[in-house]
């Protein structure tokens, strides 16, 4: 890796409320692949996870990058230099 590039990471987060939405798409913005597990939001908020999940597809979509779920406890956000292979 040359100095002017910077390193990105594949990083596994816990999404709690909608206050991590935020801190999340930092994350995608700086390069980083997440791995999101979803369930505590879930347990205690339907709603509130739907509303986590839209903003965080729209700022996905919007910056270019993509968007899945990986079975039911989890999603992976990547940003624009990275799409996700689907059958």
């Amino acid at each position: 890796m040359n100095s002017g590039q910077r390193r990105r990471y594949v990083k596994a987060l816990t999404l709690v409320g909608l206050e991590d939405v935020e801190s999340i798409k930092s994350e995608i913005g700086s390069g980083n692949i997440v791995i999101l597990r979803i369930t505590p939001l879930a347990k205690r908020s339907v709603e509130d996870l739907k509303e986590a999940v839209h903003l965080l597809k729209d700022y996905v979509e919007r910056m270019g990058g993509d968007i899945a779920r990986l079975g039911e406890e989890r999603i992976v956000l990547t940003p624009a230099e990275v799409k996700i292979w689907r059958r």
